[in-house]
C-alpha cells in the first residue's frame, strides 16, 4: 500500500471595497447591454392575503429543488430502495451554503433512528482514563462553529473512463455539500481522558448497521479542526447527516467524517478496518493500491450553464463553485474555448478555508460551437488539473479523488452537454 497522509493550513485575501464595487459594475454593464429589461408594471399581479404563519418555512411552490438517488457510476435514477447516494442539485443552489435537506447523502446500511436521549459516546484506548459521555454532556461543553465542506471520494466518477453527454452537474459533481457545523473540538475531548503521547491514531464508529468504522491519523490539523458536531446550519444534524452526533474532519474525505458516531478508540497505528482496506482505496495503473489519500484536492466546477441546459446567443452568466481540502480558494480562472485561452473569475468573498466558494464571469457568446471550463487555485498553490494529468497519475482503475477540470460543450443551438476535455 502506499500511504497518503498530507495537511495543510488558512488564510484568505481581505476584499477591498473598491475591487468589489468595480467587479459588480462589470457584470451589471454586461447584462445590462444584452439583455432588455421591462418597462411596465402593467402586468404585475395585485396584493393579496397570504398564507397564515405556520411551526415551520415551506419552499415557495414555483421551486422545485431536490436530490436525485443514484447506485453506483451509471447507475443513476434508480429507485431509493436501491441507491447508495443522493446528489445535491447543485446547478440550482445560489451562494456556497447548502440546505440541510438537500445535503448528500451516502449510506451503506440506510439511515438509522437513534434516540439522543439514550445516544452514548464511548471514548477510551491509549489514554489516562475512559469516558461514556450521554449527548446532554457533549451539549454542556464548549462549542465551536465553522464552515466547511463535505465531499463523498466518490465525486466525479462518472467521468472516470469515458463521460455520458446526457448528464447534469448534479450527476457528475452532486456529492458535496457546505454547511455551518457546530459541535465540541475533538482536542477538548482528548484533553479530558489525557491521551497518551505515542497514540498517534483514532478510530471512529458509527452506529449504523454496517458499522462504518475508520482510522484517523492524529496530525496537527486533525487536532485543531476536528469537530464532534451535533449542529447543521443552525439546527440539530438531519438523521441522514449523522444525528444526534458525527465526526467532521474539515476537508478531508466524508467517510472519515463519521455519522452517528459511538465511539472513538485511540491507539499507536492504523486499526485496518474493512472500510480502509477492502473498500476506500485507490487501485492504480501499476496494480497498488494506494491507502489513507485523504484529502479531498482543490477542485472546481461550473454550474451554469452546465450540462442539460440551454443558452442563446450574447450575454450570459457563467458561475460555479470551487473547494480544495487544503485550505481557501485564491483564485478561478474560466476558459471558453477550451482550454486555449484563460480569464480570471470574479470570488465571492469570503471564500473560507476547506469551504466552497461561489466564482462568476460575464461571457458574451457569439453562437459558435465551443467548451467552457473552469480551474481553481487554492491559497497553498495547489492548481485543479487537467484530465490528462489526473489520468498520468492514477490510471483509469481508480474510483475516488477525481478532480480533473470539467468541461461542458455547447453546440450551435445552445444546448451544453457532458464531455470530456
Amino acid at each position: 500500500m502506499t500511504q497518503d497522509i498530507s495537511s495543510a493550513p488558512r488564510q484568505r485575501e481581505p476584499v477591498s471595497r473598491r475591487r468589489f464595487l468595480t467587479a459588480t459594475a462589470g457584470v451589471a454593464g454586461a447584462a445590462a447591454a444584452g439583455r432588455a429589461y421591462a418597462d411596465t408594471l402593467a402586468d404585475v399581479p395585485a396584493r393579496e392575503v397570504g398564507e397564515p404563519l405556520s411551526g415551520s418555512s415551506a419552499r415557495s411552490q414555483y421551486v422545485a429543488i431536490s436530490r436525485i438517488p443514484e447506485a453506483g457510476p451509471g447507475m443513476r435514477n434508480v429507485d431509493p430502495t436501491d441507491a447508495i447516494n443522493s446528489k445535491t442539485p447543485l446547478h440550482k443552489l445560489m451562494g456556497s451554503v447548502t440546505p440541510s435537506d438537500l445535503h448528500y447523502e451516502r449510506s451503506h446500511a440506510g439511515i438509522p433512528s437513534l434516540d439522543p436521549a439514550r445516544h452514548r459516546l464511548l471514548i477510551h484506548g491509549m489514554a489516562k482514563k475512559s469516558l461514556v459521555l450521554t449527548m446532554d454532556d457533549i451539549r454542556a461543553m464548549p462549542s465551536v462553529s465553522r464552515i466547511a465542506f463535505l465531499e463523498c471520494t466518490g465525486n466525479g466518477w462518472e467521468n472516470w473512463k469515458s463521460a455520458d453527454q446526457n448528464l447534469t452537474v448534479q450527476n457528475t459533481h452532486g456529492l458535496i455539500s457546505t454547511h455551518e457545523w457546530t459541535g465540541v473540538p475533538l482536542s477538548f475531548l482528548i484533553d479530558l481522558i489525557g491521551k497518551e503521547r505515542g497514540s498517534t491514531w483514532m478510530l471512529a464508529e458509527g452506529g449504523d448497521a454496517a458499522g462504518v468504522a475508520r482510522s484517523i491519523p492524529l496530525t496537527d490539523e486533525v487536532m485543531a479542526e476536528a469537530i464532534i458536531a451535533y449542529g447543521q446550519n443552525g439546527e440539530p444534524l438531519r438523521p441522514a447527516h449523522g444525528f444526534p452526533l458525527r465526526l467532521l474532519i474539515p476537508g478531508w474525505e466524508g467517510n472519515l467524517s463519521i455519522k452517528w458516531l459511538r465511539r472513538l478508540k485511540f491507539g499507536d497505528q492504523p486499526f485496518m478496518t474493512r472500510w480502509e482496506t477492502a473498500r476506500y482505496t485507490q487501485l492504480l495503473a501499476n496494480g497498488k493500491a494506494r491507502q489513507f489519500q485523504l484529502v479531498q484536492e482543490v477542485n472546481s466546477v461550473i454550474t451554469a450553464p452546465s450540462g442539460m441546459m440551454q443558452i442563446k446567443p450574447g450575454y450570459n452568466r457563467i458561475t460555479g463553485l470551487a473547494w480544495s481540502g487544503y485550505g481557501a480558494i485564491s483564485g478561478v480562472e474560466i476558459s471558453t474555448d477550451g482550454g486555449q485561452s484563460w480569464k480570471a473569475a470574479q470570488l465571492n468573498h469570503p471564500a473560507l478555508p476547506k469551504a466552497q466558494a461561489r466564482f462568476q464571469m460575464d461571457w458574451v457568446w457569439d453562437g459558435k460551437p465551443t467548451k467552457i471550463v473552469s480551474r481553481s487555485t487554492d491559497d497553498k498553490g495547489n492548481v485543479q488539473p487537467d484530465r490528462k494529468a489526473v489520468i498520468e497519475r492514477m490510471g483509469t482503475n481508480a474510483l475516488f479523488h477525481y478532480n480533473a477540470q470539467q468541461s461542458w460543450s455547447i453546440d450551435e443551438k445552445g444546448m451544453v452537454r457532458n464531455v470530456l476535455a
